[in-house]
């Protein structure tokens, strides 16, 4: 199974808002098996952003914490059909732009769950399911992922 990561939980990995936030975005991350996660494009333009903006870490500092990221996990570019499917998503379910962007992503790199806080918690699309893993109780799909500890 492959999940798209959100992100919020890049964010809250990186220590933006509280400790309680990071420490289980952070053990979300580890738990997930080598190779079940990617990130869109999109989640490193917004982390970058945060980074920033919010958290005012130097573009040095913020460009470093990005590659990072993207050392550690496949990422998947934004496609021309991605953006009319994210249009779509706006239209018929009212999403964001930017979050429909990240969803169309992760269904095109047929992904099962997209970890997203900001997101409907249990909205499925073209075979994509966002799931919140800050929930008191976690989705079967990713309690089935993570190790027994997260569950």
């Amino acid at each position: 199974m492959i999940v798209a990561l959100d992100t919020n939980l890049l964010a809250y990995a990186e220590g933006v808002n509280d400790s309680a936030r990071q420490a289980k975005a952070l053990d979300v991350i580890r738990a997930l098996p080598e190779g079940a996660a990617i990130l869109p494009v999109q989640v490193l333009g917004e982390l970058f952003r945060v980074l920033t903006a919010k958290v005012k870490r130097s573009g040095a500092d913020a460009r470093a914490a990005i590659l990072s990221w993207r050392d550690a996990m496949p990422v998947h570019d934004t496609t021309d059909q991605a953006l009319l499917a994210a249009m779509d998503l706006v239209a018929d379910h009212g999403l964001q732009i930017w979050d429909a962007l990240i969803l169309a992503v992760a269904a095109d790199a047929r992904c099962r769950l997209l970890l997203s806080e900001d997101l409907q918690d249990g909205f499925t699309w073209r075979g994509v399911t966002v799931v919140n893993p800050f929930a008191a109780k976690l989705h079967p799909l990713l309690a089935a992922l993570l190790s027994p500890v997260q569950h």
